[in-house]
């Protein structure tokens, strides 16, 4: 029996609403291109502030999916 190969990408993606937001941006916009995701690990978070109020926030997530058996 054959392991499944996993490969990692990493995304940038942001919302002006929430990291949360910012997380399931990067899942949309990388399952257009990428199949048999797995899962989404989010390493990095930012906000960016103006008068001192959050206006964007931002995630630098890995994305996990396995390769199609040929």
């Amino acid at each position: 029996m054959n392991m499944p190969i996993v490969k990692v990408i990493e995304v940038i993606a942001g919302s002006e609403k929430s990291f949360d937001d910012a997380t399931n941006n990067a899942l949309i916009e990388a399952s257009k291109s990428v199949r048999n995701i797995k899962s989404i690990y989010v390493n990095e978070m930012k906000a960016i502030v103006e008068d001192n109020k959050i206006v964007s926030y931002g995630v630098n997530a890995k994305i996990s999916f396995e390769l199609e058996e040929k």
